[in-house]
């Protein structure tokens, strides 16, 4: 079958969010032909390439979402009032609120709301999109009538509007100007040329491989033409958007207005996807809260290769019995100030302990944070010396992958008697999952999804809690058979649950499903402009090329714009790019 892989910021570039994960599922699925629309973030992203593409990706095509240049289309009166209607309607069902409770600016499903109210509303913002969509196809796109000054009215009319969010009804020009922008970038996709019959059209099935602006064009090629959609969420992109959108970050009525946004988009979403994956039971969790239904949520962790943890996970174990490490990119989520009290305490009980903090800082932030942590270790452990001759060393080392004394990741995590997870945020805790491959025990925090990864193979305390967490390392340092025990009962689970192979064998079962379930119906024409009955046989959906008598698929009235050949992939060299 043909599946539309639709991405954002991600597969095939070489520094997008998630491409290890759709490249090994690209190259696992090699019966299937693969369309890959990528929405890229930056020049930055652009400019570094990208990966090597095996041949069952027939083609690329991409779209920049940090930048649009105006479509310079000149729209009419009859346009342009049409444009008022549909972009009123949305906005009117992104201000309106659903209740008093904590989910009316949010757009998820209030428990204050009745569900006449709720369901009135989805729809409400539903029609108004694929009004807008509609209104791009037929005019040759949005990007100027979303930035215009009536696109800043229609917002202060909506929200000035009886029964809007209160919030909403505070915000002054500069936050409609912000709130204007951002809309239009985040519905950018409803005038790209991609939903014609070659392109997204022409597709089995969608696959969205985030929800928000990735999963869009799976809407609209579902509403054109009828193109089953499967989003997959290893990170929740609302929850993402109301991490991102602090009290320092935004003003409070840009803030409400933004996470309304968004809230209705994912809604929006999950309502018409046919299936949705969520990588763990918390973002399935998300999903069922903004209203999916349970019967079509099928969970699939992330796939993780295996095999380079083999030599350390079956190998006798060689760690220093009276070594904690922790493993993972160095930044504030991570609370690594926890984990250093914790060890301070860890240290009453067991003299000869040490720490080991194997991970490189992100961004600036993570430099910053970096520092303080050295500092902090640096006063509570004041160098050590067996004698007044003697140097002395501190407990507490910080080291990067690729150092001498942890030359690669599995050599980190076999470093350590016990492995140590500590932070206050997680979503799908890869390091665990990677420590339980190498067959350690762990003691982690109970934040994001891990009891559901850890299962019964760790010990799980409460996040921000330093006592606690060195209770549990001082139980497993004393007690080394309870390691062993649990170190293999994680490597067995690991294998059983997080292999890329067992992720693999999910999504193509799925594939199947959904196709079977939803067929795209196409009305095929013949050389005489007749429909041709038995057009598309059987034999389409198998592996390989089929020919047929000479016919061609009925346009759909596409804008000349849309009428471009797509571009065929072409790999970059490896000295470009790589995996």
């Amino acid at each position: 079958m043909r599946i539309g892989l639709l991405t954002e910021g991600g597969y095939p570039y070489v520094s997008g969010d998630a491409g290890l994960w759709c490249d090994r599922l690209v190259r696992g699925l090699g019966q299937h032909e693969f369309d890959v629309y990528a929405l890229s973030r930056s020049r930055q992203q652009e400019d570094g390439g990208w990966v090597p593409l095996p041949p069952q990706v027939s083609r690329v095509r991409t779209a920049p979402l940090w930048t649009a240049e105006d479509d310079g289309v000149a729209h009419g009166r009859r346009t342009r009032r049409r444009f008022a209607e549909c972009y009123g309607e949305l906005l009117a069902a992104v201000c309106a609120g659903t209740g008093a409770g904590p989910d009316a600016a949010s757009g998820a499903t209030s428990h204050d709301a009745s569900p006449a109210s709720v369901t009135a509303l989805a729809d409400r913002f539903g029609n108004a999109l694929y009004g807008l969509a509609e209104l791009a196809r037929d005019e040759g796109g949005l990007v100027g009538a979303l930035r215009s000054d009536a696109a800043v009215r229609a917002l202060e009319r909506a929200c000035r509007a009886p029964g809007a969010l209160r919030t909403a009804r505070e915000a002054r020009v500069p936050d409609l100007l912000t709130v204007t922008a951002h809309l239009e970038r985040a519905l950018r996709p409803l005038s790209l040329d991609w939903y014609g019959d070659e392109g997204l059209g022409a597709a089995d099935l969608c696959h969205a491989t985030a929800g928000g602006p990735a999963a869009l064009p799976g809407l609209l090629a579902r509403h054109f033409s009828g193109v089953p959609l499967l989003v997959t969420e290893y990170s929740v992109q609302l929850r993402s958007h109301y991490l991102a959108l602090g009290p320092d970050a935004a003003a409070p009525a840009v803030r409400a207005l933004l996470a309304a946004f968004h809230g209705r988009l994912a809604a929006e979403i999950y309502r018409r996807a046919e299936v949705l994956t969520p990588g763990n039971a918390h973002a399935r969790r998300w999903q069922e809260r903004c209203g999916a239904a349970r019967a079509r949520i099928r969970t699939v962790h992330p796939g993780m290769d295996a095999s380079r943890f083999t030599e350390v996970g079956e190998s006798p174990d060689r760690a220093d019995p009276d070594t904690l490490v922790w493993v993972g990119r160095v930044e504030p989520a991570k609370d690594l100030v926890s984990l250093l009290h914790a060890f301070a305490e860890v240290r009453k009980e067991e003299s000869k302990a040490r720490l080991r903090i194997v991970g490189a800082p992100v961004g600036a932030e993570g430099e910053a944070y970096l520092g303080h942590c050295r500092a902090l270790a640096a006063q509570l452990f004041p160098d050590e010396a067996e004698g007044v001759h003697a140097v002395g060393s501190n407990p507490v080392s910080f080291e990067e992958i690729g150092g001498p004394e942890a030359p690669t990741l599995p050599d980190a995590y076999a470093a350590g008697a016990v492995v140590v997870l500590s932070s206050v945020v997680e979503g799908f805790p890869v390091s665990l999952a990677e420590a339980m491959f190498c067959g350690r025990a762990t003691v982690s925090t109970d934040v994001g999804a891990v009891v559901e990864v850890i299962g019964g193979t760790g010990l799980v305390v409460p996040p921000r809690n330093p006592r606690a967490l060195a209770e549990a390392c001082v139980a497993l340092l004393r007690d080394p058979e309870r390691r062993e025990r649990l170190g293999a009962a994680a490597r067995a689970r690991a294998l059983e649950l997080f292999t890329v192979e067992q992720n693999i064998e999910a999504f193509h079962s799925i594939y199947l499903e959904i196709v079977s379930h939803c067929p795209v119906r196409r009305v095929v024409l013949d050389e005489a402009g007749e429909p041709l009955p038995f057009a598309t046989p059987a034999e389409a959906h198998v592996p390989g090329r089929w020919t047929g008598p000479t016919a061609r698929v009925l346009t759909r009235g596409a804008p000349g714009w849309a009428a471009g050949h797509p571009v065929r992939a072409t790999p970059v060299p490896a000295s470009e790019g790589a995996l």
